[in-house]
């Protein structure tokens, strides 16, 4: 599995735990929904992602991955 395929999955991941947690627990964890919102858009302008690089420096595939 490479870089792009994790970081999507992570996200995905995390947007829908945090859509879970503002509906049962507080509205409080929508923020983090709208924070992973803005880093892919970030991400989609710029082509770099925090968590790609971070994936890459612990030895993850990186062929094909955009923004490394």
């Amino acid at each position: 599995m490479n870089v792009d395929r994790i970081v999507h999955i992570f996200a995905g991941t995390v947007i829908m735990a945090s859509l879970a947690l503002g509906h049962w627990v507080s509205p409080w964890w929508f923020l983090l929904t709208l924070f992973v919102g803005v880093n892919l858009f970030q991400s989609g302008l710029t082509n770099w992602c925090l968590l790609s690089r971070i994936l890459a420096k612990a030895g993850v595939p990186t062929q094909g991955s955009c923004g490394l």
